[in-house]
C-alpha cells in the first residue's frame, strides 16, 4: 500500500500515542500555542476557526480547548429535534453548540476514546446544564451507537488521527438515518507523505501526518456509501493563517460534507 493511503506500520502504537497526548491536554486545559496542526496560536484562537465570540462566551469553562481546525456546526443547518453525533468529542465544545440548535426535543451524543476527555466533557455538561447531551467512551471506528439512529454526524480535526479512516466513514454511514448528513472539519494533505512521516507518532498525534490527500479522502467517503461529497480547502476558506504545524508536510484544514442517500 502506498504512503498516500496513510496506512501506518503500527496502528496500535499510534493510537496509544494519540490517547496519551489528549489525556495530557485534558488536564492542562488546551494546546493553543503548541506545534499541532489543529491548534491556533493566539488567545481567542477558536474565533479564527469560524466560532462566534458570543457562542463561545456561553460555553462552560474548559469546554473550548483550542483543538479544532474549523467549526463543523457551522457547515450545515441543524434542526430542532434532530439527533447529532460528534466523533471525537473532546471536552464537548461542538456538542454544546449543537445542543442549542437542536433544542430540548433534540439530542446530542459525543464519543471519544480518551477516558479523561469523556470525564471532562461530562463535568462540563453538568456544570453548564445540558440535559440533552451525553458522552460515551468508545473508538469512532467502532461506535457505541445503534444503526440508523442519528440525523447528523459531526467531527472536528479527529478522523486524521485514526489509522483506519475507512472504518470511521463506514460507521458514520451505519449510524445515520436515510438522508442523514455528514459535516466534518479536518486536515488534508496537499502532497503525498512518506512512510517515515506516516510512522512518526509525534507527527501523527499532532494532527499532521495522518492527513490524506483529497482524492483519496473522497474515495473513502464514497466507498462507505455517501453521496454529494465535497471538500473545501483552507486556501478558499481563509483559515490557513490561523493554524500552526510543520509547513513542510503541506497539511491544511478543510471542510467536508456528504449525505447518506434517502432511498
Amino acid at each position: 500500500m502506498t504512503a498516500n493511503r496513510a496506512s501506518p506500520a503500527d496502528p496500535e502504537r499510534l493510537k496509544e500515542q494519540v490517547r496519551s497526548r489528549y489525556a495530557a491536554i485534558s488536564s492542562r486545559g488546551g494546546c493553543c500555542g503548541s506545534s499541532a496542526a489543529s491548534c491556533c496560536e493566539a488567545e481567542g484562537c477558536s474565533t479564527q476557526l469560524g466560532y462566534g465570540a458570543e457562542e463561545l462566551a456561553d460555553l462552560p469553562p474548559g469546554a473550548d480547548l483550542g483543538l479544532g481546525c474549523g467549526n463543523p456546526t457551522a457547515l450545515l443547518s441543524l434542526r430542532s429535534g434532530e439527533v447529532v453525533l460528534d466523533l471525537g468529542s473532546g471536552a464537548g465544545i461542538d456538542c454544546f453548540l449543537a445542543s442549542r440548535r437542536v433544542g430540548p426535543r433534540g439530542r446530542v451524543i459525543g464519543v471519544d476514546m480518551t477516558p479523561e476527555m469523556v470525564a471532562k466533557a461530562r463535568a462540563n455538561a453538568r456544570s453548564g446544564g445540558y440535559p440533552n447531551v451525553e458522552f460515551r467512551l468508545g473508538e469512532i471506528e467502532h461506535l457505541p451507537v445503534p444503526d440508523r439512529s442519528v440525523d447528523v454526524v459531526l467531527s472536528n480535526c479527529v478522523i486524521n488521527l485514526v489509522p483506519d479512516k475507512g472504518a470511521v466513514y463506514r460507521e458514520a454511514f451505519r449510524v445515520l438515518r436515510r438522508g442523514g448528513r455528514l459535516a466534518i472539519s479536518d486536515v488534508v494533505a496537499t502532497r503525498a507523505l512518506t512512510a517515515s512521516e506516516r510512522a512518526d507518532p509525534s507527527l501523527w498525534s499532532s494532527c499532521s501526518s495522518g492527513a490524506i490527500e483529497v482524492p483519496e479522502l473522497k474515495r473513502r467517503i464514497r466507498r462507505a456509501g455517501f453521496t454529494g461529497v465535497s471538500v473545501d480547502l483552507a486556501s478558499s476558506l481563509g483559515a490557513a493563517a490561523s493554524l500552526t504545524g510543520p509547513a513542510s508536510l503541506g497539511v491544511v484544514p478543510a471542510h467536508i460534507r456528504a449525505t447518506k442517500p434517502p432511498g
